[in-house]
């Protein structure tokens, strides 16, 4: 199947609205993608055009979206994309909506606390131990005075 893949990296525009549909959970918001160009003439960053999207979510992805988005957020979207030409009142209108796969924060631009959501009726989950991915298991770890020079180069 021929499908329109994109990625959007963006803003959330609008609060996401949150529905229980008899198929599921779904979830909509808008987003706001401005490109940003390097002008010349004001040796400053410059804001481009602005586009708008409608993001769809469905399902578990809309249920999280409804607990992790809010305005403001800047967010990444993979999804399809589909443009609709409507006519309404005598005016064509144009839509870009994007039906989404997979959303998230953009790290580059803050930090996020990522939680896995409960299963329903399962208690003895318990949540595993983080790695400390600081320090050397013991068998490995030498002392100053016992740690070999690292050799120059190989030739």
């Amino acid at each position: 199947m021929n499908e329109t893949m994109v990625c959007a990296v963006g803003n959330v525009a609008t609060q996401p609205v949150y529905r229980e549909l008899a198929n599921g959970a779904s979830a909509r918001f808008r987003l706001a993608v401005t490109a940003r160009y390097w002008d010349r003439e004001k040796n400053a960053w410059t804001d481009g055009h602005t586009n708008f999207f409608t993001v769809w979510a469905n399902r578990a992805l809309a249920t999280n979206v409804g607990a992790s988005l809010s305005v403001g957020d800047p967010v990444i979207v993979q999804g399809r994309l589909k443009v609709r030409t409507e006519v309404r009142e005598g005016q064509s209108w144009t839509s870009a909506d994007i039906d989404a796969v997979a959303i998230g924060h953009d790290l580059s631009r803050g930090t996020s606390a990522f939680r896995r959501p409960n299963k329903e009726g399962d208690t003895t989950a318990s949540p595993r131990p983080e790695p400390n991915w600081e320090t050397e298991p013991e068998s490995r770890s030498l002392d100053a005075s016992q740690q070999q020079p690292e050799p120059a180069g190989v030739t």
